[in-house]
């Protein structure tokens, strides 16, 4: 009987496309939280994205971390998801949507500097020149003329980037333990992170929003689909793809979200934006390839 193989190649282009998955559901936050969430609770939004979908996996999975990973967990929990989705709300709420789209999109290049401070990795001109070709292109895309600037937007979208940068550093560094599958790690990052931003949430937010059919459905979204089954391929990408590959995937997400903008929000796409398109795509392949003498140095 012939027995079927999968070639390398195969297998990269698999883990990619999958891994891919989760920066294209999370481009759909924008239109989600503008569209279906009530307004002025961006903390609660992140728990509710967050501390169902960790509890439900782990529930399902019945693995706890052990030793030094309790700590992990839970750093990578609060920088991964208790600090970067309610800075990502408070974000989509007091900025157009370009905008924080764009500030986010800076994050590959954060991860590609991080990856030389961190993981100890010889510095890329071809991430770095890539990187900044990305963000160029996201801003094509999706930034308008009539684009706001609020100070506290700002500085959420630059933080939320900055965090989740580190979060997927420390992820790569650390790895995953070997006997412990990608559903069992998103639960622990999902859970802590939840956790995390319980206190937070009522301390600053107060009393949850009244939800109806549509918040409902809102949270449901980014709960089961953006949360549980986006993280789950995101940190399994992480542990098993270039971290610098990893990262720049997630200029999809704001790729996604100008297409959802012109197909259900009725907004143009001009020559502008299908040049940035281009750029954006252009950016995303770059990154997943190695040079021929960094394959050679053996750093990626």
């Amino acid at each position: 009987m012939k027995t079927l193989t999968t070639t390398p190649l195969a297998a990269g282009l698999t883990g990619t496309a999958l891994t891919a998955f989760a920066p294209m559901v999370w481009g759909t936050t924008y239109v989600v939280t503008t569209e279906l969430l009530p307004p002025g609770h961006p903390l609660f939004a992140g728990l509710m994205r967050a501390l169902p979908a960790g509890l439900i996996a782990l529930a399902i999975t019945r693995t706890l971390p052990r030793g030094t990973w309790w700590l992990k967990a839970a750093a990578l929990g609060v920088l991964n998801i208790g600090m970067f989705f309610p800075l990502l709300f408070v974000a989509a709420e007091r900025l157009p949507g370009g905008v924080a789209a764009t500030l986010g999109a800076a994050q590959p290049l954060l991860v590609a500097i991080l990856a030389v401070a961190v993981l100890r990795q010889s510095p890329s001109a071809w991430r770095f020149a890539w990187g900044i070709v990305g963000i160029v292109g996201v801003g094509l895309v999706v930034i308008g003329p009539a684009a706001g600037f609020d100070l506290v937007g700002v500085v959420a979208g630059i933080g939320g980037a900055g965090t989740m940068a580190l979060g997927v550093t420390l992820t790569k560094r650390w790895g995953r333990p070997a006997d412990v599958g990608p559903t069992a790690f998103a639960s622990w990052q999902l859970t802590a992170g939840g956790l995390f931003l319980v206190p937070v949430t009522f301390l600053f937010e107060g009393a949850p929003p009244a939800i109806d059919l549509n918040a409902a459905v809102g949270y449901l979204w980014l709960g089961l689909i953006g949360g549980l089954l986006a993280y789950v391929l995101w940190f399994r990408g992480i542990t098993s793809l270039p971290v610098t590959s990893v990262a720049v995937l997630g200029l999809l997400s704001p790729m996604v979200a100008a297409v959802l903008g012109a197909v259900l929000l009725g907004q143009s796409l001009g020559p502008i934006q299908l040049a940035g398109f281009a750029l954006a795509l252009a950016s995303i392949v770059a990154g997943q390839i190695t040079p021929k003498s960094k394959r050679d140095g053996g750093v990626r």
